[in-house]
């Protein structure tokens, strides 16, 4: 009886240390937001990811300059445990895009992003397809660009409820003007496997432009029939996109 109950405390000891290691082995997930938005615009997918066992660190831009938001990502990195999967949305693609040269990153999964190569900026991105809608509802403040409310309910999170676009108004947080034509340095994806998710009724980032950088990058692509703030209007296809990254990098 005393061997059974010896065995019985070695399994269960065992299991607890499997399991401890299985969780430590998952990648924390962080999230960099693009610009008129924040962190809290990952809310469903911090929740969902939290539940699952994840550590998430969802990082707050400045939205000042390039090397400010990537420096804010670093620091979010440093912190992490163990691998990183880098998730962008819009211009938080141009952040993963250098902050995933740090070892610690083992993928990219682009939201809606931009994923420029060296020497690009979001003018010469843009030029790879139709003028974006967005561009009609800029409001310049302080040397800050703004987006008008019609332009958030029109062009930004047009599939979203008005409560939901009321709140994104009220919540934005601007770019410094010359945040557009601030250029990319090497990029993160020629090295590093990454994730795409393309929306197909996108009237802030072009849908073509989307796709050519996706195939540029050659990501694992999955498109989605959302406007430009997916992770909102569809929170668990965006959740499955990035469960496959982290899978992935195990």
């Amino acid at each position: 009886m005393k061997n059974i109950r010896i065995l019985a405390l070695f399994v269960l000891v065992l299991f607890g240390a499997t399991t401890a290691q299985a969780q430590s082995a998952k990648p924390t997930i962080i999230l960099v937001h693009g610009i008129w938005a924040d962190g809290s615009s990952w809310t469903d997918q911090i929740r969902a990811l939290q539940a699952k066992g994840y550590k998430v660190i969802s990082v707050q831009n400045g939205l000042t300059s390039l090397a400010d938001d990537v420096a804010a990502t670093k620091r979010a990195i440093q912190l992490a445990e163990g691998n990183v999967v880098l998730v962008g949305h819009s211009w938080g693609g141009f952040v993963i895009t250098q902050a995933g040269n740090e070892p610690k990153v083992k993928g990219l999964v682009y939201v809606a992003a931009f994923a420029p190569d060296a020497g690009e900026n979001v003018p010469a991105l843009s030029a790879h397809g139709a003028p974006a809608e967005i561009g009609q509802y800029f409001v310049s403040s302080g040397g800050f660009v703004f987006l008008s409310e019609d332009g958030v309910q029109k062009a930004f999170a047009q599939d979203l409820s008005v409560a939901q676009q009321h709140l994104i108004y009220a919540t934005q947080l601007p770019a410094q003007q010359t945040l557009f034509g601030e250029k990319s340095g090497a990029p993160a994806w020629k090295q590093k496997p990454n994730w795409f998710i393309i929306t197909q009724n996108d009237k802030a980032l072009s849908p073509d432009v989307q796709r050519f950088m996706a195939k540029r990058s050659h990501a694992v692509i999955t498109e989605i029939a959302s406007g430009h703030v997916v992770m909102q209007s569809h929170p668990e296809e965006v959740l499955q996109v990035i469960e496959a990254a982290a899978n992935h990098v195990k």
